[in-house]
């Protein structure tokens, strides 16, 4: 194997793969990237077993070939190298010669049979999905994923088509975020299934502004092509719970306010929070918010902001993590937020989204 290619272009095909290799690899080889020759460009691999991406990048293709590198030593070489063309040369006994103008290395790789395969999506249906749209809704959900591997099912985002509506579920049990997108079209079939969150991850970083990814859905896992990056991961199996269940009906009295001005005001409260004293306090009067924290031995705080609001007067405790993941992923100006008792969830709802979350004790 032998080409040619610019140092950045290399390195960000590398820096888009190597997210997925764990520094606990149960398999030496699982540390590894592997680099394939195609016609005109190269394919760079790697995965964990669980999830595999792989990208492809324009190089000038002198011999074709392929090979395993440690991803680790490979990148850092490469990163380290002077920012021109580096040209790459593998031996019959796996040597592989990385060379500059000025700059000579050799290392050792590992032949390709010793790469695990990734799994091939045959003749299977192919669901396609703005890209824009889904990055939004991953947005508004991926923060509300469980981490409590107890939970297994619920380390993931429930991801569901139904005719051509696209719901994205994800809860902790002390919170739960609900998004939903029309699709552009009526896919033939429904579909239902638990993403892992390092999938989502991956999705997150390599997801574009601007066109379409394909979906086409295995029988435990799941590829998705996102034009030039294609990641193929398992699927969680196992029941999501009946998250409609919980959806509390809309409440008639909402505290309106500016969204950009709340997150600041609970950022602003949650310096003071401990371990011990996570809740933020919230009380709710005519037109008016007070949000509060005091922590035994830190300090305390209080603000007030103007609402909307004619209700009955309430406050409640809210951890104020819970409350900044929502915020600063929603876009809106203003939101509301609906408060009927001071030990039942609060719930954000705008259009085509719902977050409710638990409320916590005020000691």
């Amino acid at each position: 194997m032998k080409f040619k290619v610019e140092k950045d272009v290399l390195l960000s095909g590398i820096q888009t793969v190597q997210n997925v290799i764990t520094t606990k690899a149960t398999l030496p080889i699982l540390s590894n990237i592997l680099i394939e020759t195609q016609q005109d460009s190269l394919r760079l691999t790697a995965t964990d077993l669980d999830i595999g991406i792989s990208c492809v990048i324009p190089v000038d293709i002198q011999e074709q070939g392929a090979i395993a590198l440690s991803a680790k030593r490979f990148s850092d070489i490469i990163k380290e190298l002077p920012a021109n063309a580096v040209s790459i040369t593998t031996k019959k006994n796996n040597q592989v010669n990385i060379e500059t103008e000025l700059c000579q290395f050799k290392i050792m790789g590992l032949a390709r049979e010793e790469f695990p395969k990734l799994p091939e999506f045959k003749d299977k249906e192919v669901l396609r999905i703005e890209q824009s749209l889904l990055r939004q809704v991953l947005s508004l959900t991926a923060f509300a994923v469980s981490v409590d591997e107890t939970r297994y099912v619920l380390n993931g985002i429930l991801f569901k088509i139904n005719k051509n509506t696209l719901t994205l579920v994800a809860t902790d049990g002390k919170r739960l975020a609900i998004a939903e997108k029309k699709l552009n079209y009526t896919p033939e079939k429904d579909l239902s299934i638990i993403i892992p969150i390092k999938t989502v991850h991956e999705l997150n970083r390599n997801l574009k502004e601007g066109g379409e990814l394909s979906l086409v859905l295995g029988s435990n896992q799941v590829l998705f092509d996102l034009g030039g990056v294609i990641v193929i991961s398992r699927l969680i199996e196992g029941e999501f719970p009946d998250y409609k269940q919980v959806i509390p009906p809309a409440c008639e009295n909402k505290v309106r306010l500016g969204r950009e001005e709340f997150l600041l005001a609970v950022r602003r409260a949650a310096l003071l929070s401990t371990p011990d004293y996570q809740a933020v306090k919230m009380e709710v009067f005519k037109n008016k918010l007070v949000v509060s924290k005091s922590t035994p031995d830190v300090g305390e705080s209080r603000e007030e902001l103007a609402v909307v609001y004619t209700g009955k007067e309430l406050a409640i405790g809210f951890n104020p993590g819970y409350l900044m993941d929502v915020l600063k992923n929603l876009h809106a100006d203003a939101v509301e937020l609906e408060l009927t008792d001071s030990e039942k969830p609060g719930v954000i709802r705008i259009s085509g989204y719902v977050y409710i979350v638990l409320p916590m004790r005020l000691s």
